[in-house]
């Protein structure tokens, strides 16, 4: 390609050289022969197609031209060429016009050629990951990136900014990413491998094909977002027809292999006897290859759209082989559980589950007949060899489901048909009399229902149905009617029998008889043949309403009782005095007698509730009995029931009331207060201890003693019972006190109430103990202390050591705490500080008296001895 230069000498001027024809006329010659150089080259390189379909190819081509146009551009770049055209220019040779044509031809296509070749080689990097990259992260992220710089071309470059270009390189594309997966699914190697493997090569392949295309318009929405006025609104179809199809193979393809796992798979129970009978595994197996052999020996590309026919006679037979194939294994499998319709009965489900597959592969076949080729090879005629077997098992399947239905339902429907309505249940082994435990059930069996779902299905299946299961389904609703009624009726009384106790039981004894003796008829004598059903149901259900609205009655009065009892059991019988003046609080029978005042107070309103009670009752009489006198024999065990629940809500009245003090009596909360006195030779509590106690277990009795207000009844009523004269002054009354006094449980509160209260006061008393050190104030006998030391006649200073004795003794005592609250109690100790300040002040009083009589003694005798002398 190197251009020929001029042999003339070209030293001199341009304007001189121009007027030389001899020169002209040589360069004019080379002139010609650069021309006619370019133009072969120009059109050599125009014709110049890539070598192949990929978009590497052009790239190629691109950079070829490039490089054999830039070797004619630089040498007609260089002095000696471009002075040649100006003397030619200057010469104004009409040849110079042509040549500055070709030499502008030879600018253009070289600028082109430079700007594609720039442009393109960015791109040239995913490409040949697109092409030579492993791995599926390779691929999704090139086809993204790849786009993108794609996009920037066709912004930026000043070729690759047409349809013209574009959409022919994008072509390529679509093709390189067709041949990758033409590479990665080869069905010569592809049901050779693992079926995950496969499957997952398909998928793969499948998603890069996607990608491709869906990639493609998120590049065209970001071109039009970008501001460009040119759009990418390229032909679609020319795009992406070839690899949308491609993706439809690719679904065929793992469909293909999804079944046959799924074949694989419904075989796994048996491998676990391939020991046993591994001549059967393999001819499963088989079964299974046989139907995917073709796929393996296809004469044709899949992936081709002219062999789009081709591959549709391969799926379809695909297709009606496994359906075959599967619904034969779901038959054998499903023999003795069929999968049924919901809400079809066992038989006519299965029936009809057998048809639905008798259909299935009946459909398949007639597709096979339509299509000739099909039914003419090998396989087809297997395959409806297969199909014969199958519907003829089927059939034979359901003649033999249906024959053992219809014997058992002649034999059993008469039989259920003589069960009576309902069956009686006894909880318990006790009498049949006892009410409360005997259970009544509906005795309708749930065969006759089967039998009546099984004949209406049977029918529609076009089967013959028995004439007695006819005529009960023709009733259904009249049954389904009577069975809803009578689970009403025994589930009121179910809740009814529960909602008694067993003092109402007793009481309303006669009405439940009255009911059983109605139940008995739906036990013993009728039938679901009988004709007075629904008289039975209304009569049972009028006669359980009537005792329902009793029931409830006397529930509403027995809530009224309790209500009057629960307010007796939590009556507060000991109330405590409020303290007087913040700290003060009352003195021991202050308290004592408040507690028994109020104690008065509410007997009073407990006595009021608790008379209240026996009208209530014989509202109860009058409603159960008819009568109002209080003492119906009716009513006797009732009564007696009252009775009972009144002395253990007494009793609980008590203890509850006697832990309630028991617990203030060791709460660390002073209630009363008693006093620490000086009573020589001693010091004491007052009151005593022995007052104290005596004042507690009276307080006690008290408690329990109001139980004596509350009047038992006479035997068998619930009328009090009047006063006994048993002797001519002595009158006796019948209360709940000598039942209550006696309880373990009250005895039991008592004694600990008192032995709490006297650890309390042994305590105390032992507390007062440290007072004992001054003990020498008032147990020393002060006359014979004061004659001995007034015969002794002692020196001033132990007068003074005495007096200083005394005097701190008092100073001591004022230092002492005056309170000591322990329990309930608080001990008041300024009495005794006080006595005890009173007896030291009493010795310095009398030992100053003693002094100073000695002193007046002394100082007398002195004087005398003075004057004598």
């Amino acid at each position: 390609l190197k251009l020929e230069m001029p042999t003339v000498n070209l030293d001199r001027e341009v304007t001189i050289l121009a007027t030389v024809p001899v020169v002209v006329q040589s360069l004019k010659r080379c002139a010609v022969t650069w021309q006619k150089l370019i133009s072969r080259v120009l059109e050599e390189q125009l014709k110049k197609v890539p070598q192949d379909d990929g978009p590497l190819a052009e790239i190629y081509l691109w950079r070829e031209k490039n490089a054999t146009l830039s070797a004619l551009t630089e040498q007609i770049k260089l002095p000696e060429v471009q002075k040649v055209l100006e003397i030619l220019q200057e010469a104004e040779s009409k040849f110079t016009g042509d040549l500055q044509i070709v030499l502008n031809d030879l600018k253009k296509h070289h600028m082109e050629a430079q700007d594609s070749a720039k442009f393109l080689s960015t791109l040239e990097r995913h490409l040949k990951n697109l092409s030579t990259g492993t791995g599926v992260d390779v691929i999704s992220n090139t086809i993204p990136a790849l786009l993108n710089a794609l996009r920037l071309v066709w912004i930026m470059s000043r070729c690759y900014n047409k349809d013209e270009r574009m959409v022919p390189f994008l072509e390529r594309i679509s093709w390189e990413i067709s041949a990758r997966v033409r590479r990665v699914v080869d069905l010569q190697t592809l049901f050779q491998q693992d079926i995950a493997a496969a499957k997952k090569k398909i998928t793969e392949a499948k998603t890069t094909l996607e990608q491709w295309k869906k990639c493609y318009f998120t590049t065209c929405i970001q071109v039009e977002e970008s501001g460009s006025k040119r759009y990418w609104k390229f032909d679609v179809k020319r795009l992406f027809e070839k690899t949308d199809y491609m993706v439809t193979i690719c679904q065929d393809l793992y469909d293909i292999f999804q079944v046959t796992e799924e074949l694989y798979n419904i075989f796994i129970p048996e491998l676990t006897t391939v020991t046993e009978n591994p001549k059967t595994i393999d001819k499963l197996w088989r079964e299974v290859n046989v139907i995917i052999s073709p796929m393996e020996d296809l004469t044709f590309d899949p992936f081709s759209m002219e062999t789009a026919r081709d591959w549709a006679f391969v799926m379809e037979e695909f297709r009606e082989d496994i359906t075959v194939e599967i619904v034969k294994q779901i038959f054998v499998q499903n023999l003795k559980d069929p999968p049924r319709y919901k809400n079809h009965p066992p038989v006519a489900g299965a029936i009809s589950w057998s048809r639905s597959l008798s259909q299935r592969i009946q459909h398949t076949i007639t597709r096979f007949q339509e299509e000739e080729e099909l039914l003419a090879s090998e396989r087809g005629k297997e395959v409806k060899q297969i199909y014969l077997q199958v519907v003829k098992k089927m059939e034979e399947y359901e003649h033999q489901k249906y024959r053992q239905w219809r014997e058992r339902t002649e034999q059993m429907l008469p039989l259920l048909l003589k069960d009576t309505l309902l069956s009686v249940t006894s909880a318990t082994e006790e009498p049949v009399t006892t009410k409360k435990s005997v259970c009544f059930t509906l005795n309708f069996s749930p065969e006759i229902l089967e039998i009546i779902i099984e004949a209406k299905y049977m029918e529609q299946l076009g089967l013959p149905v028995p004439e007695m299961a006819r005529y009960v389904a023709l009733q259904e609703d009249k049954y389904l009617r009577y069975t809803s009624k009578l689970k009403t009726m025994l589930d009121r009384y179910h809740k009814l029998m529960k909602m008694m106790n067993e003092a109402e039981t007793k009481l309303l004894d006669h009405c439940v008889q009255e009911l059983w003796r109605i139940l008995k008829s739906g036990h013993k004598r009728l039938t679901w043949k009988s004709v007075g059903i629904g008289e039975f149901i209304l009569q049972c259900t009028q006669t359980i309403g009537k005792l329902e609205l009793l029931v409830q009655q006397i529930h509403n009065i027995s809530e009224d009782i309790s209500s009057k009892l629960q307010s007796i059991e939590s009556t507060n019988l000991f109330k405590f005095p409020h303290s007087k003046n913040g700290d003060k609080r009352p003195g021991a029978k202050e308290f004592f007698d408040y507690v028994k005042c109020e104690q008065a107070k509410e007997v009073e309103q407990l006595v009021r509730k608790y008379s209240a009670i026996p009208q209530l009752l014989i509202e109860v009489e009058r409603r159960v009995a008819s009568t109002n006198s209080g003492k119906s024999p009716k009513l006797a065990s009732y009564y007696a029931y009252w009775e009972n629940r009144i002395y253990q809500v007494l009793t609980q009245l008590i203890v509850k009331n006697l832990q309630n003090f028991n617990a203030s009596v060791v709460a660390n909360v002073p209630l009363l207060e008693i006093e620490a006195v000086l009573s020589v030779p001693g010091i004491i509590l007052q009151p005593t201890a022995s007052e104290m106690e005596k004042m507690t277990v009276q307080s006690i009795q008290d408690c329990v003693e109001v139980t004596k207000h509350f009047v038992r009844w006479m035997h068998g009523t619930c009328i009090e019972c009047p006063p006994q004269h048993v002797k001519a002054d002595e009158v006796v009354t019948f209360s709940f006190y000598s039942d209550v006094s006696q309880s373990p449980l009250v005895i039991e509160q008592a004694v600990l109430i008192t032995q709490n209260v006297h650890k309390l006061l042994a305590s105390l008393s032992k507390y007062l103990n440290q007072w004992e050190r001054y003990d020498l104030l008032w147990k020393s006998d002060k006359a014979a202390v004061l004659d001995r030391l007034a015969a002794e006649k002692p020196a001033c200073v132990i007068f003074d050591e005495q007096m200083q004795f005394y005097m701190k003794v008092a100073q001591e005592v004022t230092q002492q705490p005056l309170i000591k609250d322990e329990q309930f109690i608080r001990l008041q100790l300024a009495p005794l500080a006080s006595a005890v300040q009173e007896n030291a002040k009493s010795w310095m009083m009398s030992l100053g008296k003693l002094l100073n009589e000695l002193v007046r003694e002394e100082f007398f005798s002195l004087r005398d001895e003075i004057q004598v002398g």
